[in-house]
């Protein structure tokens, strides 16, 4: 078991560099003095990338490794991706002769990388749009109908200063005057010391009715319980396993959340999900809306007649098509789709994890309006 930790990292790294080397170098025939630069700059990725992120991803936290090997991470995944798609344009080459069908193959491959990892960059950093949905909810009194709840997820502040970005978002969740607004875990990657300068222009998020918060599978990386402390401090509501009523027009809604599952195994005393504390205070035909991190905990919520669920996490797979690894794992990756009795509502994520690339995949500010029907 301990071999199979080493051997599958170094063959996935492996085809993740071997792939665009043939791709890229080999195949296309440069000669030797293009054979040997295109191989030294793909064997220093390859050896860079995992100790830099490693580095930069450990106890220690060296951004500025960080930063390299994210960036790496995302180079190479989409090099590889679009390598291997290229096999589409070999084919339609068929009746042009190496080693220039080989050389448009490679150009083809490099221009569109480089223009998906230019625009990828582009769509990560920007404050992200609003995404606005209506959510219909039987057992919602009249008092409550149109109740606007906006959405931020997986902001995931870290290596990058996103200070300035964190104020724009909080100043773009304020123009829409939500009655409610919530943080679906994955608040920022490393220490409260350390983060939150990013962190803090979230205390100024203003909401009419409640702001709640609770922790992301990336809390229990670091320091789960400090967050928690840290965003009540800012006045944020933390659902650590537990609800909170809310009532308007004499009609009343719960808001319950629960820990990430990860919690569970973080040694942390009182922390994974537990439903049935955070539900224990329920009244009889209250609707409830449940923040849990990652969507398949939904699972749990449908059992327990929850009427909605909202949750993050994947980021919409984030890098095109690292989706297709993320629904092994997960029911959904964005959007509104339902569970049995309870519709979940899963967000692509308002910041980025690690590489700040988004491909296909945008972020989003969510505003969901819930209505009766």
């Amino acid at each position: 078991m301990r071999g199979q930790l080493v051997v599958v990292p170094i063959l996935a790294m492996l085809l993740l560099y071997g792939v665009p080397w043939w791709t890229l170098v080999l195949a296309p025939e440069w000669g030797l003095a293009g054979t040997i630069a295109g191989t030294v700059v793909l064997a220093a990725g390859l050896v860079t990338m995992p100790v830099a992120m490693f580095r930069g991803h450990s106890r220690h936290q060296s951004d500025a490794a960080a930063r390299v090997g994210d960036s790496l991470l995302a180079v190479i995944w989409v090099l590889f991706s679009w390598s291997i798609l290229s096999l589409v344009l070999r084919v339609a080459l068929l009746g042009v002769e190496d080693p220039l069908r080989s050389r448009l193959v490679a150009g083809a491959t490099v221009l569109v990388a480089a223009g998906l990892l230019v625009h990828g960059n582009r769509v990560a950093m920007r404050v992200p749009p609003v995404k606005r949905t209506d959510v219909v909810i039987p057992r919602l009194g009249p008092g409550l109908d149109g109740l606007r709840v906006a959405v931020l997820t997986d902001t995931h502040y870290g290596p990058i200063d996103r200070t300035k970005w964190s104020e724009q978002v909080v100043a773009a969740v304020n123009a829409l005057e939500a009655d409610v607004v919530c943080h679906a875990g994955d608040l920022a990657d490393g220490a409260v010391a350390k983060r939150r300068k990013q962190v803090d222009p979230l205390g100024g998020v203003q909401a009419a009715l409640g702001r709640f918060y609770i922790t992301g599978n990336h809390e229990y990386f670091g320091e789960a319980q400090a967050w928690l402390d840290h965003m009540e401090g800012l006045g944020w509501d933390t659902l650590h396993n537990r609800s909170t009523l809310l009532e308007r027009g004499g009609d009343r809604i719960l808001f319950a959340g629960i820990d990430d599952p990860t919690g569970t195994s973080s040694g942390l005393p009182g922390h994974g999900p537990d439903l049935a504390a955070a539900l224990a205070d329920r009244p009889a035909d209250v609707p409830v809306v449940l923040l849990a991190h990652q969507p398949k905990q939904v699972r749990e919520a449908r059992e327990a007649d929850v009427d909605l669920q909202i949750s993050g996490h994947t980021h919409g797979g984030q890098i095109w098509p690292f989706h297709l690894l993320v629904r092994l794992d997960q029911p959904t990756l964005s959007g509104l789709t339902r569970h049995g009795p309870t519709q979940l509502y899963n967000s692509r994520g308002t910041g980025f994890w690690g590489p700040p690339f988004r491909v296909f995949a945008p972020s989003e500010i969510t505003l969901l309006t819930l209505r009766r029907g």
